[in-house]
């Protein structure tokens, strides 16, 4: 069933007006884009050549805003976007640049933690912005929440754009496409067919997450997520099963899942076990007995992290979570 589908089962879910933030709040959400609007290209982690970010900057270039090429791309240095100071120098001269409307990074792979401390953030409290990417950028995510909690954007990156539009798979359109109706704005809601694994119940509070390898190296760091009162969502690619208890473990020991309102579990491509050395659990085991003493509700399957149905997030602002029998609901508010 497609998202669309499962969404007119459920009216007044899918277009919702936008509610804004709580006036107590202290997040601050970046203007939504207008056209002519400039969106900056920038490698804070991997590096990727000028051809390979071209169909990101047609397409983006399509929806009326302009692209603006940081030094990065086509740059490399190892597996990097190049130096950690010419990317710091590329990430810090877009945060400063008051015309620049968000910040889209090019790729993940691994790198942004390497410049966090190095930042200057103080511009981009004063000026807002996107900034945009999932997978190693759940870095820069996590920092820019913590030290200026300031919302971004989980989603897909110019690497992920396909090379003739019109042939792409419709998912792959669609996901692309949801990220310029967060920057938009647009009121914003998912849905997520029923897994016999969920546990039922509603959340509300911000939302904050990413990619579980990050979040786990970040503790005891200026950039450590504070989950409290927080519906967490997680995704992770390439890891062994007993790696992702390991992390998990680790987020719990660090009362990281005590506290939450819900839980989020993303796509989980987990590396296949050596015969005779296999760690004996699959995710919803190693998930259920992290979150068992819990009351809160927990969604399994939901369309984010390395894979096609890698739907655009904003992090840090309120949603609400609503998992049923039927189904499962995120919505923005």
């Amino acid at each position: 069933m497609r998202r669309k589908d499962f969404l007119s089962m459920f009216p007044g879910l899918a277009a919702l007006p936008a509610i804004p933030p709580e006036a107590a709040s202290r997040l601050k959400n970046p203007p939504f884009l207008q056209p002519g609007d400039i969106i900056g290209f920038t490698s804070p982690a991997g590096y990727i050549t000028l051809e390979e970010v071209e169909p990101a900057r047609m397409q983006i270039e399509s929806w009326g805003f302009l692209v603006r090429m940081g030094s990065t791309i086509g740059r490399r240095d190892c597996t990097f976007g190049g130096t950690d100071e010419e990317r710091r120098r590329d990430l810090q001269e877009m945060i400063n640049d008051p015309s620049v409307s968000a910040i889209m990074c090019a790729r993940g792979g691994y790198g942004v933690n390497r410049i966090l401390d190095l930042l200057d953030l103080k511009p981009l409290k004063k000026h807002p912005k996107w900034i945009i990417g999932f997978s190693d950028i759940t870095a820069l995510h996590l920092h820019v929440y913590r030290q200026a909690h300031i919302a971004s954007i989980h989603s897909k990156m110019c690497n992920s754009f396909p090379a003739d539009w019109e042939k792409a798979e419709p998912i792959q359109q669609e996901t692309i496409l949801s990220i310029r109706t967060l920057l938009e704005g647009k009121p914003m809601a998912y849905s997520v067919l029923p897994d016999v694994n969920n546990r039922l119940g509603e959340a509300d509070g911000p939302l904050l997450g990413g990619n579980l390898a990050i979040i786990a190296s970040m503790m005891g760091t200026a950039s450590e997520i504070k989950t409290e009162g927080a519906i967490l969502f997680l995704e992770e690619v390439g890891e062994y099963p007993y790696s992702v208890d390991r992390m998990l473990t680790t987020l719990q020991r660090a009362g990281k899942l005590s506290k939450l309102k819900g839980l989020i579990i993303g796509g989980f491509r987990m590396k296949p076990e050596e015969a005779g050395d296999a760690f004996g659990r699959d995710l919803y085991d190693i998930v259920l007995s992290k979150v068992g003493g819990y009351a809160y509700p927990v969604c399994f399957g939901f369309p984010v992290g390395h894979q096609k149905p890698n739907y655009a997030l904003t992090c840090g602002r309120r949603h609400r979570l609503t998992v049923m029998p039927e189904g499962v609901v995120l919505r923005q508010q």
